[in-house]
């Protein structure tokens, strides 16, 4: 089913109508997502330029994300903290788990060795941290933000709405198949370490 407007289009009716004008609409190849250091709602391609069901609930999300940014939803604020963190981290992480090998043959000392490859799993599984704390984030932004915009606004037939409310899920649910990919690739080091 094609709807009157694009998702792009969508999320800017959305972001007027709740007065956060200043939020900005922009494609992404990146995947969607809201940036609130820069208060910009980005959609791939096929969601800002999409007239689909997807397209539309997708653009919902995103300006939930907007709307928790604008209301000081403190669990947003600590997610952001945390995935600027975990991201410099993990690249500790993972230089530390690449540069193991080498301090076997420099230090050749095992608990030195050890020390380090526990320091750097810890550092891994940060972001798995971050992953747990988004969860409720994007509950909140696909269920209590994203959802009664759509159904008070009457955005969608009373027979989209079971679809919509799957498609939010999966929105929210995104982050808990990266915990598990990440979770994936702390168990791929260890087995590769043979711990």
């Amino acid at each position: 089913m094609d709807f009157p407007g694009t998702g792009g289009e969508f999320a800017r009716h959305l972001l007027n109508r709740l007065n956060l004008e200043s939020v900005v609409v922009e494609p992404t190849m990146l995947g969607d997502h809201y940036d609130p250091s820069t208060r910009t709602v980005r959609l791939s391609k096929a969601n800002f330029e999409g007239r689909s069901l997807s397209a539309v609930v997708i653009a919902a999300h995103e300006v939930g994300h907007a709307m928790q940014d604008a209301s000081g939803y403190r669990p947003l604020q600590t997610r952001t903290r945390l995935a600027m963190l975990a991201g410099k981290f993990e690249k500790v992480g993972v230089w530390m788990m690449v540069l193991a090998p080498v301090m076997v043959i420099l230090v050749r000392s095992p608990a030195v060795v050890v020390i380090e490859i526990g320091v750097a799993m810890i550092i891994l599984s940060m972001s798995l941290v971050m992953h747990l704390v988004t969860l409720p984030v994007e509950l909140d932004a696909s269920f209590r933000r994203a959802m009664p915009l759509l159904a008070a606004g009457r955005y969608l037939d009373d027979k989209d709405l079971p679809a919509a409310r799957s498609i939010l899920r999966a929105a929210a649910l995104t982050y808990v198949a990266a915990a598990a990919m990440t979770m994936l690739n702390v168990s791929r080091w260890l087995r590769i370490l043979r711990f």
